[in-house]
């Protein structure tokens, strides 16, 4: 417990809060970084998966394709980039390197998500004279949103969590404060700045299920039901 208490205090100096290198600037750059790179996955990844997942081709091969940057660490990718010329513009080797990270499981979820709508209620919505863009739009898309969702959930805690490594290639985030701490032999501090990415991927997790609860289109049908009934 003297470590944690420690890094309470650490975490409780104003001083520390304060300037380019205090918290609530590293909070700012993380922030900013991890939200541009989720954005821009998502981007790339939803509208691909999504129509992919609509007419049933070509999904398997992008899911694949997709699933092998997993198996590329983000540091590799990142201390790569630094070696280009991309290493004096700012953020931007980060936001790359994390894009690539989120990619996968916001693709494959919202891939998987419209495959496993059940063909018989597809089917029966085109029976009914919809068009290929309303069985989109109010059928596969709000059956398909929990798993949608679950992807974009994870890929924003994982990209929250892996930015800290950002630092070791002198990029901006809460790993900057860990790295300051590892190298002025400060315990507290590198315990604090791990606590603060960690209470921050909590809370974006936290933001993302609350967000997921009110956007869910059978939610708003259920509670239209309600209403009339």
């Amino acid at each position: 417990m003297g470590v944690l208490a420690d890094a309470w205090t650490w975490l409780a100096t104003g001083s520390n809060w304060a300037g380019e290198s205090g918290v609530w600037h590293r909070l700012g750059e993380h922030v900013y970084v991890s939200g541009v790179a989720l954005g821009l996955a998502c981007a790339i990844a939803l509208p691909l998966a999504l129509w992919l997942g609509h007419i049933g081709k070509g999904g398997a091969l992008a899911v694949n394709l997709s699933n092998v940057g997993r198996a590329i660490p983000v540091f590799a990718v990142l201390a790569l980039l630094m070696l280009t010329p991309l290493r004096t513009a700012g953020q931007t080797p980060t936001v790359i390197a994390l894009v690539l990270f989120a990619i996968p499981p916001v693709l494959t979820n919202a891939y998987v998500g419209m495959r496993e709508v059940d063909r018989a209620v597809v089917e029966a919505a085109r029976g009914m004279g919809m068009s290929g863009r309303q069985v989109f739009l109010r059928v596969e898309l709000p059956l398909a949103h929990p798993l949608v969702m679950t992807g974009v959930r994870s890929a924003a805690v994982q990209v929250v969590a892996t930015a800290t490594i950002a630092s070791m290639v002198g990029q901006g985030g809460l790993g900057r404060i860990i790295t300051a701490g590892f190298n002025t032999l400060n315990t507290p501090q590198v315990v604090a700045g791990a606590l603060l990415a960690a209470v921050l991927a909590l809370l974006v997790e936290a933001v993302l299920v609350v967000a997921d609860r009110l956007l869910d289109p059978r939610r708003r049908v259920a509670a239209a039901r309600r209403a009339t009934s």
